[in-house]
């Protein structure tokens, strides 16, 4: 449970009470109850209570008040925090038992509630759902005629989707429908590697087994380009999806050889987050160029105080290897590059572009130089760490500054465990020589397989219709997911209001600070990102001296760009 969802349970148990207490004016006022609340309350919104306001919310008598919070305060359930030097003063805070306590019985509350509607069976973990949202919107349902085929056909529709808390929320909005369309059976949720290797296989049947897949962005040449999933240029009118409404740069990122192959459904931002107020008590600047995060990294490294100046994605294969290309691109470079500069996300035809690594460049040498020195000022294991763990260290407080992509970065606001809410500035990523801030853009695409039969694909293009709304986006943003790849949602004052996270989003995209050719979509980008993973690592570790390291992943890079370059002629020959 977040702090979002404990945040309205606590509003929803206050509406339940207030009607009593109106209706029965001889109830007595529970002073446990209110204080409570208020206390919960004002820890999660960052808020002051001193002892004299707690007992003036509770109900009952000064004195009676009192006596209940030194009860409390005895007993662990409340803790005092001095509020000035002198310690004349102090705040009040929940203690861990209360906070532990009151998180179960919201927890109940929300399992119990959802019981009695209807909207999750007594075997469902709790967990897979959220509470207090709109999960019927009879908006997002698919259009009548397409409800009724479906239906009569006995069959459902399939997914295939990425396994994290968006496309699980995201699952679960379509299965509580109750509409015969689809159940949670009906949502395959598997990790990056294993959802790649799914949809591999899936386009090998002789029939889809899904209706619709998600694809990482970086992924939809190769899939475009092998014929593993289907144009949808003729449905997009005919399902309401209009491009004109998506940041050029995020529509792009569905898009190869001129035509549409996938629709964005959430996108991620790799942010530079750095600690507010660890950085005012030693009266550093933010960081704009990665010596600047050196030297504020060097001042802020502490390990003997359980602190380290920065975390990022250092582990062996995908992590280090997107860590690598987001870095040659702070430099100006990129690890692939074509006769007019770096490879991008828009209509590549790879049989003219003559696509070439550049890994023997100033831009790759100082990306790998600053890992090296990003390595000084991290925690000794950031070799071995992958996105969450690295989150993980950053919001518990126990880095000063780190690399995260933002779907992750939202648990260093949500998430209850933080020590970090409200203490991050979320910036864009700092500039290497030659180069400047520029942020990677990332994300997920929902695509229709091309071995799905025809008499189903009207069905799958309305369901990604549906998904991709911005009536299903801006539910996804009230539930404290930074997607913002619709600019009819970024020019909503409410929607960038509540989530630091997207504001800072939405500031990067207006500046042109969003790209995506870092990561470019082509085929072989599978191949091309393992041996980066792989040589690069081994330089950071030790394995090889840095030039053997660049050399050799230019060498086998080439040779990949190669087969793939032969495989697209064969193609299209």
């Amino acid at each position: 449970m977040n702090e979002g969802e404990l945040l309205r349970v606590i509003g929803f148990l206050d509406r339940l009470r207030e009607p009593f207490g109106e209706l029965f004016p001889v109830t007595q006022q529970d002073p446990t109850w209110a204080i409570a609340t208020s206390l919960v309350t004002a820890q999660l919104r960052g808020e002051i209570l001193t002892v004299s306001a707690l007992a003036q919310v509770s109900g009952v008598p000064h004195a009676t008040a009192l006596r209940r919070i030194n009860e409390l305060i005895a007993s662990g359930w409340i803790i005092r925090l001095p509020r000035t030097r002198t310690g004349k003063s102090f705040t009040l805070h929940p203690g861990e038992p209360m906070m532990a306590a009151f998180t179960g019985y919201a927890r109940h509350i929300k399992s119990v509630l959802a019981q009695t509607v209807g909207v999750r069976s007594s075997a469902e973990n709790d967990e897979d759902f959220s509470f207090g949202v709109n999960r019927i919107d009879t908006f997002l349902a698919p259009p009548p005629s397409i409800m009724q085929r479906t239906i009569d056909s006995g069959r459902t529709l399939r997914f295939l989707l990425q396994d994290d808390a968006f496309f699980a929320a995201m699952r679960d909005l379509w299965a509580d429908w109750r509409n015969n369309l689809a159940s949670r059976r009906d949502f395959d949720l598997l990790k990056l590697d294993d959802m790649y290797e799914r949809a591999v296989a899936n386009a090998q049947r002789p029939v889809s087994e899904y209706d619709v897949i998600t694809l990482n962005a970086p992924w939809l040449g190769s899939f475009a380009e092998s014929g593993r999933v289907q144009c949808l240029d003729a449905h997009l009118l005919n399902v309401g999806i209009d491009s004109l409404d998506f940041d050029p740069s995020v529509w792009a990122t569905g898009r190869w050889d001129s035509r549409q192959y996938g629709v964005p459904i959430v996108s991620s931002i790799e942010l530079f987050a750095a600690r507010t107020d660890l950085f005012a008590e030693k009266s550093l600047n933010f960081p704009r160029s990665f010596d600047e995060v050196i030297a504020a990294g060097r001042k802020l490294h502490a390990p003997a105080e359980g602190r380290f100046g920065i975390t990022w994605n250092g582990v062996r294969g995908m992590p280090i290897a997107s860590s690598f290309m987001s870095l040659v691109g702070c430099c100006g470079g990129a690890v692939l590059e074509g006769p007019r500069g770096p490879a991008t996300h828009r209509a590549i035809d790879w049989s003219a572009a003559e696509l070439m690594p550049s890994l023997d460049s100033d831009a790759a040498r100082a990306a790998l130089d600053y890992m090296h020195r990003l390595c000084t000022i991290s925690p000794p294991d950031v070799l071995d760490l992958s996105w969450d763990p690295s989150v993980e260290l950053f919001l518990t407080g126990r880095a000063a500054m780190a690399y995260a992509w933002s779907m992750r970065a939202v648990r260093f606001e949500a998430d209850m465990r933080s020590r970090v809410k409200r203490r991050v500035r979320y910036l864009p990523q700092p500039a290497g020589p030659r180069g400047g801030n520029i942020t990677p853009l990332g994300g997920f695409l929902l695509a229709i397989p091309a071995n799905l039969p025809s008499d189903r694909v009207e069905a799958a293009a309305a369901a990604i219709g549906r998904m991709t709304s911005r009536e299903s986006i801006q539910s996804q943003i009230n539930n404290g997911f930074p997607v913002l790849p619709r600019f009819s949602m970024a020019a909503n004052p409410d929607t960038t209001a509540g989530s630091p996270i997207v504001r800072a989003i939405d500031q990067m995209a207006r500046r042109g600070q969003l790209q995506a050719w870092q990561r470019p979509a082509v085929p072989g980008y599978i191949a091309v990102e393992t041996i980066i993973g792989e040589e690069v690592h081994d330089a950071l570790t030790g394995r090889k001296p840095d030039a053997a390291a660049l050399s050799d992943a230019q060498h086998r890079i080439m040779a990949v760009l190669k087969r793939e370059r032969h495989l697209t002629n064969v193609k299209r020959s």
